[in-house]
């Protein structure tokens, strides 16, 4: 079955169908990872999103539901050059068509993703819809005139409160859109984790007494999520923090900072960050469409500690006189590398100094 993708700009692109049948709606991003198609899929923070993978042949090695980074995935649709029907791993039990079927993903394939991916780092991430069959080119424009939705976090967050029990620090994961191996990270290293709403107030979150509380990635505009901008003030000083992502970009706008859109936004396995304090570089993975305004870091008591070699933006920060720093890529890194797991023993180290030097070290005034 043919399936169409039509762009805000008028752009039409037209390929085969696989996956589901219908039509969707999402913001149109690129990724350049060359593997972890299933991580990049099952990672909330591409809610409502048309995923366009830059590598040319996605699906070869197929599904395995140990790749999960969520229950279930929220993207709208993948945007492939070619999918393969025959994947080939000892690990595989299911293709990738049939993954998007059972989950009412579309996917298109058979177009020219090199092109596609020029125009959205030429234009930028716009909106796009996907539909299968023969509608007019008139009826797409038309559906495409309406918003995307806007409340990515409260759809992907977790309704109920989860508890990793262990023997180690106590940290209380607040779940903006959590990936599976953030909690992986942290049990390896003999934590309690306990995963709360995005929601949760601070006096909740305190009631369990948390050695840490680590801020989760997640989709969208931080600017959306008001309530947990307030909360993160409330918790300041408190107890360690520790955010990633949209986890970052939320303690700065509660440290008084601001963010704003990318073009295109940082979206792979491959960003070169350096690390400003030993000038080490790592590389690492990455997918969020907003950033930090570093000029409006001033006056803030925020210090930039890693910054993009490709693009100079913020990619961390740390509280000059408070216990809390973040990055805005992913240090549990699945899919990409492991250059940057020590960041979750500098959150261990970090909650052991607290505990041991006192709250009143950290305190304002």
């Amino acid at each position: 079955m043919k399936a169409h993708l039509l762009l805000e700009d008028g752009t039409l692109f037209t390929g085969e169908s696989f996956g589901s049948e219908g039509e969707a709606m999402g913001e149109v991003v690129f990724n350049t990872s060359m593997t972890g198609y299933q991580e990049v899929l099952t990672d909330p923070s591409y809610a409502n999103q048309f995923i366009t993978m830059t590598y040319p042949l996605i699906g070869n090695y197929g599904i395995s539901r140990d790749d999960h980074e969520a229950l279930m995935p929220y993207a709208k649709g993948l945007i492939v050059r070619e999918h393969a029907t025959n994947p080939s791993n000892w690990r595989n039990e299911n293709t990738i068509s049939h993954f998007l079927k059972e989950h009412q993903i579309l996917g298109i394939s058979g177009i020219d993703t090199r092109m596609l991916t020029r125009r959205i780092r030429q234009n930028g991430t716009m909106k796009g819809i996907i539909a299968t069959g023969s509608p007019t080119i008139a009826e797409l424009t038309e559906r495409l005139a309406q918003p995307l939705l806007t409340n990515q976090v409260e759809m992907v967050s977790t309704k109920s409160i989860h508890i990793a029990p262990s023997f180690g620090k106590r940290v209380v994961l607040v779940d903006y859109g959590s990936k599976y191996n953030i909690q992986r990270e942290l049990v390896e290293r003999h934590c309690e984790v306990i995963t709360v709403p995005y929601d949760t107030s601070a006096t909740d979150i305190l009631k369990f007494k948390p050695d840490g509380i680590l801020l989760s990635n997640g989709p969208g505009n931080p600017k959306s999520v008001p309530v947990s901008i307030a909360t993160i003030q409330a918790l300041l000083g408190k107890v360690p923090i520790f955010g990633i992502c949209l986890g970052h970009q939320l303690l700065a706008l509660a440290c008084g900072a601001d963010t704003r859109k990318m073009k295109f936004g940082h979206r792979g396995g491959n960003h070169p960050v350096k690390e400003l304090r030993t000038g080490r570089t790592v590389i690492t993975s990455q997918n969020h469409g907003y950033t930090v305004d570093e000029t409006s870091l001033t006056g803030t008591q925020l210090e930039v500690s890693h910054r993009a070699l490709n693009d100079e933006t913020v990619e961390g920060l740390v509280h000059q006189t408070l216990p809390a720093f973040s990055v805005q890529y992913h240090p549990e890194s699945s899919p990409g590398p492991l250059d940057s797991s020590y960041l979750f023993d500098q959150f261990i180290d970090l909650m052991e100094a607290f505990n041991q030097k006192g709250v009143a070290l950290y305190a304002k005034g």
